[in-house]
């Protein structure tokens, strides 16, 4: 697989859309690429996603091809209106509308019942189909330019740390897809949240950008996939059934009841490992990162007041290790409460369940 990737610069467009008619232009060039089922990433609010025509089934395998991703992981289709949404799904849930008119545009995806015979492949099979509406000016301004449905997975090889640059995708996938949309950094750094609304009570599958909270001030109640708490159960959302978000580094968090537990026990163990003759990477917060010998390579993802930041930073900090060519990696962990859940999740799968308890 080796071919001539494009690269339009878009990022104008995010800040003022209406001052960079050029930009525009770049965009319909990507969408004529997707409308002949070639790959386009492209920028979302979450992370930077790999596109291809969620309708053809040659391409949701070039998606699979370029990734490295197992076929039997379903891809999430992305849609710029709800019109899209009618002629794929089976029904529209009452529960689904409520979330949408809250959460759309944004990082909200809805498990649906689909239409029998629509997107196989990017279903995996199944009888439902994992949809979304972004909320960012390039990725709705590419899927309308198209007009169909996109299947977008993170645009990066399967099993390593989200893309949330151009560059990162770049890293990844240069050679390997038809084109790359540079819209500059992502906004939330996080996958989207996925929820199953096929049944009576809505079912988180995978944590992301919307908290569990703000699902429940909508619907009322809500459960978490048992495969999110129980790793003998198998989890039923893209991203959750393979190690994911994995730096090249072997990588450790590390559990406390306060910082300082966690601080004096990742110097320890950081200077043991680093005796041992490895180069040993720690991730800290902004409030810690100062307590750790400055021998090792210590990164800042955020700050612990505020989990939104971490998020943010947290796959870009890991691809950092990476470019540092650290041998292991020592992180802190965070309160599972919020946007916490999601940063533990991607930390848990980053680590390959490795957990040292203070």
């Amino acid at each position: 697989m080796n071919q001539d990737t494009k690269y339009w610069i878009v990022d104008k467009i995010v800040d003022d859309p209406s001052a960079y008619p050029q930009g525009y232009q770049f965009i319909r060039e990507a969408a004529e690429l997707l409308q002949k089922n070639e790959l386009v990433a492209f920028p979302t609010e979450t992370v930077y996603g790999l596109g291809g025509n969620a309708l053809a089934d040659e391409t949701v395998e070039k998606i699979y091809e370029a990734k490295g991703r197992p076929s039997d992981n379903p891809l999430i289709l992305h849609i710029s209106n709800c019109k899209q949404l009618e002629p794929l799904v089976a029904e529209i849930p009452p529960l689904a509308k409520s979330l949408m008119e809250a959460f759309w545009p944004g990082p909200l995806t809805l498990v649906f019942p689909k239409k029998p015979g629509i997107a196989h492949r990017a279903s995996a099979g199944l009888d439902t189909l994992a949809i979304r509406m972004p909320a960012h000016p390039v990725a709705l301004a590419l899927i309308e330019a198209a007009g169909l449905p996109v299947a977008a997975p993170s645009a990066n090889l399967s099993g390593r740390p989200s893309p949330t640059t151009a560059q990162h995708v770049r890293e990844d996938l240069n050679g390997r897809i038809a084109g790359i949309l540079d819209g500059g950094a992502t906004g939330i750094g996080v996958e989207s949240t996925v929820v199953d609304i096929t049944g009576n009570i809505p079912v988180i599958l995978r944590p992301g950008g919307i908290t569990a909270e703000q699902v429940a001030g909508i619907a009322g109640d809500v459960e978490m996939d048992p495969g999110l708490v129980n790793e003998a159960v198998a989890p039923k959302s893209p991203g959750m059934k393979y190690r994911h978000y994995a730096p090249k580094g072997e990588m450790w968090l590390i559990e406390g009841d306060t910082v300082d537990n966690m601080a004096e026990t990742i110097t320890r163990l950081a200077d043991k490992a680093r005796a041992d003759g490895k180069k040993v990477g720690i991730m800290a917060t902004e409030e810690s990162a100062e307590r750790y010998p400055a021998e090792h390579t210590v990164l800042a993802c955020g700050k612990r007041t505020d989990l939104l930041t971490v998020a943010h930073h947290l796959y870009d900090v890991l691809r950092q290790f990476d470019e540092r060519h650290v041998d292991l990696i020592l992180a802190e962990t965070f309160p599972e409460k919020g946007v916490g859940v999601a940063v533990m999740n991607r930390l848990g799968k980053a680590a390959g369940g490795k957990r040292y308890i203070c």
